[in-house]
């Protein structure tokens, strides 16, 4: 092999790796239905808005904006879209935009071509690292949580994995944007209830960049909005023009749960969400045009026999479905679904639960996938489950890379060297290729304690927790400077104090 590997340096060189977080390779999305019915599903969402209507709260500039573009508006705050609006928004959005680091020299494209991984996101719970209990989170997990995903190969942003409980306050929201900035260098995802926690993340993204053209040119963050299916209220409706109008790209989405919140049927929860998505597309559009503001609303569905949330297979069909929707549409999906796991803590159903469902993410190629690390139905926050989304992301994007078909790759040539009782063990293609399509497991593969070999008889869960002690005590990122850092504090304190 040693000789093998000293041949291999005078090898022609292998093909170049497959760009960071690309999936458009040489395997295709899962279409769960036909094009013909994806288009029906649109129309039947233009037909919601255009006949039905949703509601956004009365009292706001969106009233204004949205009968200039076409709506109709009545005093208690229903609005009616004519499908030609709708469809008029749906060409001019923005389809891509780039998120930047911190310090602006890197960044990540999120479009229909590309997905990236990022925890959270907004639990108000977190394991104890010494009594593994739960316990309401505060601040300084927030900012253990970004410094470990900071860490993460695989995880590419980060948003508020968890909240400061202690400080619900304007205050306490803001400072969470500012926790995030001082603990990674990678972009950011944002949420917040007070919209004056938007103005400020805004303001203080600005000052990092060196203003607000300089934000909008590179943004540094993707901001969140999450109406109620159907129901925009004031809040939501003036964040999206304020970001929308500060170049700040927008997700806009919520929640659905079938049976619940919307119909039963796969078919009828996914109508009911896009409406939602198109509706705040539509105003992301009246505010500014080409801003990126793109709908992502995650179908759920409520198990009969308890009322809870669950019905997985339902679930993960919605999920394909929707996807596959946008991607009729030539529009990214951003979804919350392929991290998060309803189990209490992590064991043997969470790991059941991720494995399932990031192995979805392969299928319905989001732009995101978010909620990385979050148990319990969203409550509470997991280190554990953190690390081992990062390994499986890994294993993702291997698949993601394809496989090359080709006369060195099929190998006819190499048999006829070897003949039928020659071996492959030794020889320069062999240490070419032992790498292509190769998972860097940190947990599986090479890392199991099999009998077979000198690993520690341990769990999975045993060699998590050791790989988390060892990065628990592993120093975060570059502080911000002092005089940054400073503005921001008073940014901060300047909006709270309002």
């Amino acid at each position: 092999m040693r000789r093998a590997m000293q041949r291999q340096r005078t090898a022609p060189e292998a093909a170049a790796p497959q760009p960071r977080g690309t999936h458009a390779a040489s395997s295709r999305p899962y279409d769960t239905i036909a094009p013909t019915d994806a288009e029906r599903i649109v129309d039947a969402a233009l037909t919601l808005l255009a006949e039905i209507g949703l509601r956004f709260e009365p009292g706001t500039e969106a009233e204004a904006l949205l009968t200039q573009a076409g709506c109709t508006v009545t005093p208690d705050g229903v609005v009616r879209m004519p499908a030609f609006v709708v469809r008029r928004a749906l060409a001019t959005v923005a389809k891509s935009v780039r998120l930047w680091s911190r310090d602006a020299t890197r960044a990540i494209d999120i479009d229909a071509h590309h997905t990236w991984f990022m925890p959270g996101m907004t639990c108000i719970k977190v394991y104890d690292e010494v009594t593994g209990e739960p316990r309401d989170s505060t601040r300084a997990d927030l900012a253990t949580i970004t410094r470990i995903a900071d860490g993460l190969d695989n995880i590419d942003a980060v948003c508020v994995a968890c909240k400061d409980v202690p400080n619900s306050t304007l205050r306490g929201e803001i400072g969470e944007f500012l926790c995030m900035m001082e603990n990674t260098t990678k972009p950011l995802e944002y949420l917040c209830e007070w919209t004056r926690s938007l103005e400020a993340a805004i303001e203080m993204a600005a000052a990092l960049r060196g203003g607000r053209a300089e934000l909008a040119e590179k943004p540094y963050f993707l901001h969140i909005v999450t109406p109620l299916p159907l129901c925009y209220a004031a809040g939501h409706v003036e964040q999206i023009m304020i970001a929308a109008r500060a170049g700040v790209p927008l997700s806009v989405g919520t929640i659905a749960i079938g049976g619940a919140s919307t119909p039963i049927t796969t078919a009828g929860t996914v109508v009911q969400c896009l409406a939602t998505d198109f509706a705040g597309m539509v105003l992301g559009q009246a505010a500014r045009e080409g801003a990126f503001c793109i709908g992502s609303t995650n179908p759920y569905f409520m198990e009969p026999a308890t009322g809870g949330i669950g019905n997985l297979p339902q679930t993960m069909l919605a999920e394909q479905l929707i996807c596959q929707v946008r991607r009729h549409l030539g529009l990214p999906s951003l979804t919350g679904l392929g991290g998060e796991a309803r189990s209490r803590r992590f064991g043997q159903d969470a790991v059941f639960e991720i494995a399932t469902m990031m192995g979805q993410i392969y299928h319905t190629r989001p732009a995101t996938c978010d909620y990385l690390g979050s148990l319990d139905q969203g409550i509470t926050y997991s280190l554990h489950a953190l690390l081992l989304c990062d390994d499986y992301a890994g294993m993702l994007r291997t698949l993601w890379a394809g496989t090359e078909v080709s006369d060195d790759t099929l190998a006819l040539d190499l048999l006829r060297e070897i003949g039928l009782t020659g071996t492959v063990l030794g020889h320069e293609h062999t240490a070419r290729h032992c790498r292509t399509n190769l998972w860097a497991s940190r947990y599986f593969g090479g890392k199991e304690p099999l009998s077979t070999t000198d690993r520690p008889d341990e769990t999975l869960l045993q060699r998590i927790d050791r790989d988390l002690r060892q990065r628990l005590t592993a120093p975060g990122p570059e502080p911000l400077p002092e005089a940054l850092l400073t503005r921001l504090r008073l940014i901060r304190d300047d909006h709270a104090a309002i």
